[in-house]
């Protein structure tokens, strides 16, 4: 199915809402600005599997950009904005984009890359103006509101986002079916039960692989989507009550911001429209999520996969608490835990997770590390490290680059990541290895409080002590250092290897 399918039978059904504005967009007019910037791109000369590239904030032209370029059969990349100037040139060249899409808040940002995107042959703004743009509404105003002659399927081509190094372009073969069969199995129906009567809320950047996979997925199969333009805790339950929202997608970061709300705030907002809250991106701390299936009911929906694409495995509540801190078993595919030769492991020993049968990528332009990702039988790897159970459910230790090796011992910052973000005191936590002239490293924690005024010597003994509680006092940090803020990604994701950067430099 397509918008203009749901556009055809129910023209004004809404498509999306923008959260902030209220703004409400049908499926007419979404499939007559979609339909209208395909013969846009053909106008430019863009055929099958030529590449575009949009930075943009979660804007109202945002899925009718996405779905003119999934209609004329290319790849669109959604470029982070809150990326440097440097990453947005590389994304831009890298992924070979002929147009390049952004808007009037993202001026700073774009302006000096005018004459360094040496593949880009058409600039243009959705809102404002940018020196070197053109408009745009005003350039679509001026095509055909009916489907283009040839549509075809097309994809997205996303990069990965970079917390531990350049972002790595992730391809994957275009769909080779007519336009309208790019979907053969709708995730959000088959798995999660979801309807053209359901409302789903995104309250990530649309950037994102997933928040972007559910939204074009919803407006597919005819599902209302409710976009916050910028995550609120506050304000994401304010829209659950309002839109009686059925699903939405969520990232463990934004659990921990709404469970930290003062009670009486949590409590005034009724939530019981929830039917499923999926959620992913990072591994979720097992007493936060014990409270949110307390809080919302066992409702909660976790998965983990990738934007590679090459497997997809999942668990409901129910099973959860039956296998506590699982992420689930596999879907469509297999899993195999391998060390460091490539040997698999029993069940209960951590190893790197390879997934075998689940799909086929490529790491664009980069051989090097798409062979990196490959294990000699074929398998691929996120790169991730985790062990199988009894019953064949996987948990996740940590990525394998953020294994600190301190004195020979291996340790995986991610446990006491877990334990110390459940202090009501902490907001957020990062834990790494920093240098350590006996050992190698040692494990250095930076947190940022509830109130950054509370920090001090003595705080920073209580948490090292609330660790050392819970945990073998070779996991917990020597010491911990507080910040203002965290440089983490709106998906959940940390850029840890910023704040890891910082320390070794600082040492050499």
């Amino acid at each position: 199915m397509t918008p203009g399918d749901i556009a055809a039978a129910e023209p004004d059904k809404i498509a999306y809402i923008m959260a902030s504005s209220g703004q409400e967009i049908t499926y007419a007019e979404l499939e007559r600005r979609a339909n209208q910037g395909a013969h846009l791109f053909r106008q430019l000369g863009l055929q099958r599997g030529d590449h575009i590239a949009l930075l943009l904030e979660n804007h109202p032209c945002f899925f009718q950009i996405c779905w003119a370029a999934q209609r004329a059969g290319l790849y669109y990349t959604a470029i982070s904005w809150r990326l440097q100037q440097a990453e947005v040139e590389y994304i831009v060249n890298n992924c070979e984009a002929r147009v390049f899409i952004s808007s009037g808040s993202r001026a700073a940002t774009v302006e000096p890359l005018l004459d360094k995107l040496t593949t880009v042959e058409a600039r243009y703004v959705v809102d404002g103006e940018i020196a070197g743009f053109e408009s745009w509404l005003d350039a679509c105003d001026n095509m055909p509101g009916e489907p283009i002659a040839d549509p075809c399927e097309g994809a997205a081509m996303l990069y990965s986002s970079g917390t531990t190094g350049y972002p790595k372009g992730i391809k994957r073969p275009l769909p080779d079916v007519p336009y309208g069969e790019g979907e053969p199995i709708s995730l959000l129906g088959a798995l999660y039960g979801a309807t053209a009567d359901s409302i789903y809320l995104s309250p990530a950047p649309l950037y994102h692989a997933a928040p972007l996979g559910f939204t074009m997925s919803c407006l597919r199969n005819g599902i209302c989507v409710v976009v916050m333009e910028h995550f609120e805790e506050e304000f994401a339950l304010q829209c659950i009550e309002k839109y009686n929202v059925s699903h939405s997608q969520w990232v463990p970061t934004m659990f921990i911001r709404m469970l930290k709300l003062d009670p009486e705030v949590r409590q005034k907002y009724n939530v019981s429209s929830l039917q499923v809250a999926i959620h992913a991106a990072a591994p979720c701390p097992i007493p936060i999520k014990e409270q949110m299936i307390e809080w919302w009911g066992e409702v909660l929906y976790e998965y983990y996969a990738g934007t590679e694409g090459n497997g997809f495995v999942q668990l409901n509540s129910a099973e959860w608490l039956q296998h506590k801190g699982s992420v689930g078993r596999p879907l469509n595919c297999e899993l195999h835990i391998c060390d460091d030769n490539g040997e698999e492991l029993p069940a209960g020993e951590p190893g790197t997770i390879y997934f075998a049968g689940g799909g086929e990528f490529e790491y664009y332009k980069d051989q090097e590390k798409t062979d990196s990702s490959r294990h000699p039988k074929g398998w691929s790897t996120l790169g991730d490290v985790g062990y199988l159970d009894e019953d064949g459910y996987l948990y996740l230790t940590d990525r394998k680059h953020f294994m600190i090796i301190s004195g020979g011992v291996n340790i995986y910052p991610q446990e006491a990541e877990n334990v110390l973000i459940t202090h009501d005191k902490v907001m957020d936590v990062a834990v790494f290895g920093v240098p350590n002239e006996d050992f190698g490293e040692e494990v250095k924690a930076v947190v940022q409080l509830k109130d950054p005024d509370e920090a001090s010597a003595v705080l920073e003994v209580e948490l090292l002590d609330y660790c050392r509680a819970q945990l073998s006092h070779i996991k917990c940090p020597r010491s911990i250092d507080f910040r203002a803020e965290l440089p983490r990604h709106p998906t959940g994701k940390l850029y840890k290897r910023l704040l890891k950067d910082e320390y070794w430099q600082a040492s050499a």
